[in-house]
C-alpha cells in the first residue's frame, strides 16, 4: 500500500490513519525503553514515538542523526500529553534518505558569520528564516499586484553596461571579450529610456550592484532593488503619493498573510501605515537636529544614520508615523539627472523615504530637458560623451518623469525587526563576502 506524503501541519485531518510524512530530523531522545524524534517539515514539527521491541524500525531510528533527511510511516495519534500539537506518529516504517553526517558545523550559539557560511543549514533550522522568505514572497507580490493595478509594465533592464552608471565610482569593472564592461549600481539610466520609449509606467525588481567598501549592517555589495518610474507626472509629489500607496498596499498584504506568525516568531507588531506619510524638507528636518544637538559645527549636507534616526524619532512622536519623507536634498549631493526647482536651484526635486530610522528609498523627479542635463552634467565635471546613449534619450520629446528606488533586503529588515541586512536575503554578498 502507497502511503502519500503528508505535511506535518495537515496531520491533525489524519488521526486514526497510517500516513508518510518526509522532513528531517530535528532532535533525538533515544531511551533506554523508548525512541523519540521530533521530525521537521517546511510546516512544523511532530513527535515520533516508538516503544523498543528488537524490531526493524528499533534499529532503523537508531541509525539516525540530527538533519538526516527521512520519510517516516505510521500512525498518526491522539496524544494530549505531547507538546507539540497534541499529536505524534507511531512508526510503522522509517527510510533514511540522506543521513546528515555527525557533529553538525552549526548549532544554537553560532554567531552570525559562521551560520553565513553554512547558510543552508542555517536557514533550514530556523523556522522563523523559512518565514522570512514567505514575508519577502508576500511583499513583493503586493507591491507587483499595485504596480499593475496603476498599468505598471514590469521590464527587466540589463546589468551589465559599457559605461559606469551614473558618477562612475562605486562600480565592478569586469572583463568582457577583451574589452571591459560594468555591473549596473542601478537600473536607472534604463528604466528613464524605457520613458522615452513610451511605456507610461515602468517597474522592475532585480539585482543592483554597488562596489561600495562598506560594512554596516545595512550594506551589501549586491542587493534586490525595486525600481519604478513614472512618465506624465506633475511634479515628484505623484512619486511619493505612488511609493506610500503601494507600500501600503504590500504591507497589509503581509499583516493579513503573517501577522500573527511575525508576532510570534519575530515579536513584532506589523502596523498597516495609514496615508499621506509625513514629509519634511531637508532644511527643516536639519534645522529640528540642529536645535537637539546634531552636526552643532553646521557642516553636514547630508543625514548621517545618528541624523536619519532622530528626525524619524522625532516625526514619529509629533505624527505617529513610522515612515517620513526627507525632501529638497541639495544638488551638491544629488545625481545631474535630479530635476531642479526654477526658484531654488541649489535644491533638488528629490526625497529619501526614512522608515524607523533606516532609510529604504531614494527617489526624485528627473530632469527631462537635454539642455538643462547638459549642464547640469557639466557642472558635476562630467563629460557628455560617456553617456551619449542615455542623453540622445531626451533629445526627442521624452516626457516628464520620475521614480524611486527601494532596497527590498532593507524593508525586510525593518518590518521583521532584523538586526542586519546579512540576515534579510538568502546568501549576502558583501566587501568580504563571495561565499557560498
Amino acid at each position: 500500500m502507497i502511503h502519500s506524503r503528508v505535511h506535518v501541519s495537515d496531520l491533525r485531518e489524519h488521526v486514526g490513519r497510517s500516513i508518510s510524512v518526509c522532513g528531517w530530523v530535528n532532535t533525538l531522545r533515544l531511551q533506554s525503553t523508548m525512541q523519540f524524534v521530533i521530525v521537521r517539515d517546511s510546516t512544523g514539527m511532530v513527535q515520533v514515538t516508538h516503544k523498543r521491541n528488537d524490531g526493524p524500525v528499533e534499529a532503523q531510528l537508531e541509525a539516525l542523526t540530527p538533519e538526516s533527511a527521512f520519510k517516516i510511516t505510521g500512525r498518526v495519534v491522539d496524544a494530549a500529553q505531547v507538546k507539540l500539537g497534541g499529536l505524534e506518529i507511531v512508526p510503522e516504517a522509517v527510510e533514511v534518505l540522506n543521513p546528515a553526517a555527525t557533529p553538525l558545523p552549526i548549532d544554537d550559539r553560532t554567531g552570525l558569520e559562521q551560520r553565513m557560511d553554512w547558510r543552508f543549514l542555517d536557514v533550514r533550522r530556523r523556522p522563523a528564516t523559512q518565514l522570512m522568505f514567505a514575508v519577502q514572497t508576500t511583499l513583493e507580490q503586493g507591491m507587483r499586484e499595485y504596480a499593475y493595478a496603476q498599468g505598471a509594465t514590469e521590464m527587466h533592464t540589463p546589468k551589465l553596461m559599457g559605461i559606469a552608471s551614473e558618477s562612475g565610482a562605486e562600480v565592478f569593472k569586469l572583463g568582457y571579450f577583451g574589452g571591459s564592461a560594468y555591473l549596473a549600481q542601478s537600473p536607472q539610466f534604463f528604466k528613464q529610456m524605457a520613458i522615452s520609449a513610451g511605456v507610461d509606467k515602468v517597474f522592475e525588481i532585480g539585482p543592483v550592484f554597488r562596489a561600495e567598501p562598506s560594512f554596516t549592517s545595512r550594506h551589501a555589495t549586491e542587493f534586490t532593488g525595486v525600481d519604478v518610474e513614472l512618465a506624465w507626472i506633475d511634479g515628484v509629489e505623484d512619486v511619493m503619493a505612488f511609493e506610500e500607496q503601494m507600500l501600503a498596499h504590500a504591507i497589509a498584504k503581509v499583516a493579513d498573510t503573517h501577522g500573527g506568525a511575525i508576532a510570534e516568531r519575530f515579536g513584532v507588531e506589523v502596523t498597516v501605515p495609514t496615508t499621506p506619510f509625513p514629509r519634511i524638507t531637508m532644511a527643516e528636518a536639519q534645522k529640528i537636529l540642529r536645535e537637539s544637538g546634531w552636526d552643532r559645527a553646521g557642516v553636514k549636507e547630508d543625514l548621517d544614520p545618528e541624523g536619519e534616526w532622530s528626525i524619524s524619532a522625532h516625526i514619529q512622536q509629533a505624527t505617529g508615523h513610522e515612515f517620513a519623507f526627507i525632501t529638497h536634498y541639495p544638488a551638491s549631493i544629488r545625481p545631474f539627472y535630479h530635476m531642479r526647482p526654477a526658484d531654488d536651484p541649489g535644491v533638488t526635486l528629490s526625497f529619501d523615504l526614512l522608515w524607523k530610522g533606516l532609510e529604504v528609498t531614494t527617489g526624485a523627479q528627473r530632469e527631462h530637458r537635454y539642455d538643462v542635463l547638459l549642464q547640469q552634467a557639466a557642472e558635476k565635471g562630467m563629460s557628455p560623451e560617456p553617456m551619449r546613449d542615455y542623453l540622445n534619450a531626451f533629445r526627442y520629446g521624452c516626457p516628464p518623469h520620475g521614480g524611486l528606488g527601494m532596497g527590498l533586503g532593507r524593508v525586510l529588515m525593518v518590518l521583521l525587526g532584523l538586526d542586519s541586512i546579512r540576515e534579510a536575503g538568502f546568501l549576502f554578498r558583501g566587501p568580504n563576502r563571495l561565499t557560498p
